[in-house]
């Protein structure tokens, strides 16, 4: 257990040090710098209201990579799907609006969004299931495509030509996800927080969740148990793909009400080395979700404030996957000692 643990907190351990001697060499303080990350986006109401906010499209990420990485595919290809379900979202709220209740139209959005990430994985599924080909490689390329896809769909066909900036319409804000209480919190968070808790239920208790993990552990013993591993390999896409997708449905219906061209926040790529810090866990990875948005809201104050580069949250996630691969390679040396 105490291994375990050192294993979870010496990556993040060391990569703040590393960042802080990183600050060091820029002329900054990097003990103002955190105190001051941890007071915007953590002790300030307003900030914590927005760390919140951030975490909803995270959290629908991080729980389809869970699922995805559980059953040994490498879905790589979620920002593609996120701005995808996100034009959709963004395109065909205003227009529904003007005939359905708002619920209905958040309904239908969510819906389509998710059905457009789905397709949007049919290929790397299909050529994995029937050719073998690697889905790093593919669902790489479909997350390139998909990016450059989705401006394409925004500049041209669902292009506000009442704006000068190439957007969508915008969704009034009144007809946007609800708040909570009297807050600026959108229930999108709510949304998030289920789908996690339904992605821990189903791979931890129950029998498809079993499947998928006998898959992701070795497909051959699952084929030979007569497990139908490409229709799980279909499933595993089509699911993972679809929380993506309601990430990016959440984000523009929550936060935005809108989507502008070239606008791409990468959330796929920054939430792969939480879900591995969390050990895929649905319940860890909440809190090391949380703990990013706190960095990110924070790190993006501070950048203001302080004169820190923008991007230097990133250089933390960059140092934080160096450690975590560092700790993993040395607990692989361990094990392997142990055996001899």
């Amino acid at each position: 257990m105490i291994f375990s643990s050192a294993r979870v907190l010496v990556p993040i351990v060391m990569a703040l040090v590393v960042g802080g001697l990183i600050l060091l060499a820029l002329g900054k303080d990097p003990f103002a710098y955190y105190e001051y990350v941890v007071r915007r986006g953590l002790l300030s109401w307003s900030g914590f209201q927005q760390t919140v906010i951030r975490s909803a499209p995270l959290l629908l990420i991080a729980s389809g990579l869970i699922i995805a990485f559980r059953a040994g595919i490498w879905n790589l290809g979620v920002d593609g799907q996120f701005l995808l379900a996100a034009v959709a979202s963004a395109a065909l709220a205003p227009l529904l609006i003007e005939s359905l209740p708002s619920w209905l139209t958040i309904v239908i959005c969510c819906g389509v969004s998710i059905a457009v990430a789905m397709a949007w994985s049919v290929v790397p599924a299909f050529l994995k299931t029937r050719y073998g080909l690697n889905e790093i490689i593919t669902t790489l390329m479909m997350t390139f495509l998909g990016i450059s896809f989705a401006n394409v769909l925004v500049k041209l066909p669902f292009n506000d030509p009442d704006n000068t900036v190439p957007q969508t319409m915008t969704l009034p804000v009144a007809d946007r996800l609800g708040r909570l209480f009297d807050t600026t919190i959108h229930s999108g968070i709510v949304i998030s927080l289920i789908a996690v808790l339904a992605i821990h239920f189903v791979m931890t208790r129950t029998a498809f969740g079993l499947k998928l993990q006998i898959v992701g552990a070795n497909p051959r013993a699952a084929k030979h148990a007569g497990l139908n591993v490409g229709r799980l390999t279909f499933a595993t896409f089509g699911i993972s793909a679809g929380l993506a997708g309601l990430g990016g449905a959440v984000e523009i219906l929550g936060v935005w009400g809108t989507m502008r061209a070239d606008w791409n926040p990468a959330y796929g790529l920054l939430v792969i080395p939480l879900v591995f810090l969390a050990r895929f866990h649905g319940i860890a990875v909440i809190g090391f979700t949380l703990l990013f948005a706190i960095l990110m809201i924070g790190g993006e104050s501070a950048a203001r404030r302080m004169g820190v580069p923008n991007f230097f949250v990133l250089v933390l996630v960059a140092l934080l996957l160096i450690f975590l691969a560092l700790v993993e390679y040395l607990d692989h040396l361990s094990r392997q000692r142990k055996k001899a």
